[in-house]
């Protein structure tokens, strides 16, 4: 009785006991049968407000400005050299923060009809920003679950409830529908309403199965020197009302990009003098403690009959940008190109997409160095390219560039499907005017987000992407050739 009660003054929005739930939970990772469910324990209910106290940033020529947390560091006067904090508390008291809080949590969840099972309570942890992720087992395929994560202080007082769904993937003989959304490229000064984002109510009306962001899920860039102002990036980022409602509601999948590894176009070796108490390997490990992560952060995952998806990883295993291209210059590292190449080879899935965090097929600008569609990666992305060509109905996603594009690879044929980033505010990087008729099919300089269907018509396997804008409008819609 003690625990209906608190449900039902939860869902009013009336208990205010806390820990609290601000950034929400994401459930992601998402298979047949498994799921992660990733959860925060907060002091308050909501973000440090805009009127809480800012950053001073000190430039090395010695110059400070106090800055509003939306904007950029000024790249004119180089390198941020130190972080001046008005507030004894620093991060945790400035703007548009939502410190963590000492607790347990679980998770309890139940197929439609069936019984209610729980996680059991299990403490967050402190120093991976009071997160706390569960594995969920032994689930019905396609199968829509409900599910609620509650919190208690350390005294085991009652605290909130926050309450969602998801829906399992089909069995590998299952030729169900299946539709999934892919955005990349969000950043914080780039809201495009009041609460957050655009892309996130509409990308609900779509009903996924399930959603993937592709990297550059927050910008540390410039403002990410210690590793608690990493953590500050998440926590503003995903205490945005729109986010923290969707992922509630939709299995998530995410990859991690240059943005919210380290810093633009970064590799492991690389040095900044700037970034002095954050550096590569502290990225490394923050990123699976913000989202629901396995053991790796390549896999991939089956969806029915009809569908397979890889999600790579482009940082870890690099080589650096600027050295001479050769066969041993790498993105993918060999071990994960090895697995990429041969559960490509024994998958049996009708459609096989490779989502990744960067293009494989472009075109890019000729100013740019990181990714397997620039000439100095050539050597793989040509191997890679030469690999795809080679399979069945196998296609790429990439996220990266901030435009939405169809592009076909003009001696191989590949096909690439780029999904643009997450507002019209975060366009640019190529001109409309710039349309290349030996790769595009489609190109759009604007922000939105990309879908993708897998269905059966007749007995005949479809799989078609569309490419909308902010509030869902279909801009654009092909139907890959079934081979």
């Amino acid at each position: 009785m003690k625990r209906l009660i608190l449900i039902l003054l939860s869902a009013f929005g009336l208990n205010a006991a806390g820990p609290f739930q601000a950034t929400g939970f994401k459930v992601g990772e998402v298979t047949d049968t498994t799921a992660i469910v990733w959860t925060r324990l907060t002091a308050n209910e909501k973000a440090n407000p805009s009127t809480n106290p800012a950053l001073k940033f000190v430039y090395i020529d010695g110059k400070s400005k106090e800055m509003d947390l939306r904007e950029r560091p000024d790249k004119k006067r180089g390198e941020i050299e130190s972080v001046e904090y008005s507030t004894p508390g620093k991060v945790r008291d400035i703007r548009y923060a939502a410190p963590g809080a000492s607790g347990e949590v679980r998770v309890v969840y139940q197929a439609q009809g069936g019984a209610h099972r729980s996680s059991g309570w299990e403490s967050v942890d402190p120093k991976a920003d009071y997160t706390r992720q569960f594995r969920l087992e032994k689930l019905k395929p396609n199968t829509i679950y409900s599910l609620r994560v509650e919190t208690r202080g350390v005294s085991k007082e009652p605290g909130v409830i926050r309450e969602g769904k998801f829906k399992t993937a089909p069995g590998p003989k299952n030729p169900e529908r299946v539709v999934f959304t892919v955005s990349t490229g969000q950043t914080f000064r780039h809201q495009d309403r009041p609460d957050g984002f655009e892309i996130y109510p509409s990308i609900l009306n779509l009903n996924p199965s399930f959603f993937v962001h592709t990297g550059d899920i927050v910008y540390y860039d410039g403002l990410a020197k210690s590793r608690d102002l990493a953590h500050w990036h998440w926590q503003r980022m995903y205490s945005l009302p729109t986010n923290a409602d969707f992922h509630t509601k939709v299995a998530s999948y995410f990859i991690k990009d240059d943005h919210d590894t380290w810093k633009n176009d970064c590799w492991p070796a690389m040095e900044s003098r700037g970034m002095y108490q954050f550096t590569f390997k502290h990225g490394l490990k923050i990123f699976p403690q913000q989202v629901p992560m396995g053991e790796k952060t390549y896999r991939s995952i089956r969806w029915g009959r009809d569908l397979q998806i890889w999600l790579v990883e482009g940082r870890d295993f690099r080589s650096p940008n600027n050295t001479p291209d050769s066969p041993d210059k790498t993105i993918w590292g060999k071990e994960q190109k090895a697995w990429f190449k041969k559960t490509v080879t024994d998958s049996d899935a009708t459609w096989r997409v490779l989502i990744s965090p960067t293009p494989i097929v472009g075109p890019d600008r000729a100013s740019k160095h990181d990714n397997h569609s620039n000439t100095n990666f050539k050597h793989e992305g040509d191997e890679l390219r030469a690999f795809i060509a080679k399979q069945k109905n196998m296609v790429v996603v990439c996220g990266d560039r901030h435009w939405q594009y169809l592009s076909i690879h003009p001696k191989t044929g590949v096909r690439e499907y780029s999904c643009g980033p997450a507002s019209d505010k975060h366009a640019g990087g190529w001109k409309q005017s710039d349309f290349r008729k030996n790769y595009h099919r489609y190109l759009n300089v604007t922000g939105g987000f990309l879908s993708g269907t897998v269905e059966r018509k007749g007995e005949k396997p479809a799989l078609t992407f569309q490419w909308h804008d902010v509030k869902g409008k279909v801009l654009f819609t092909d139907s890959v050739p079934l081979k």
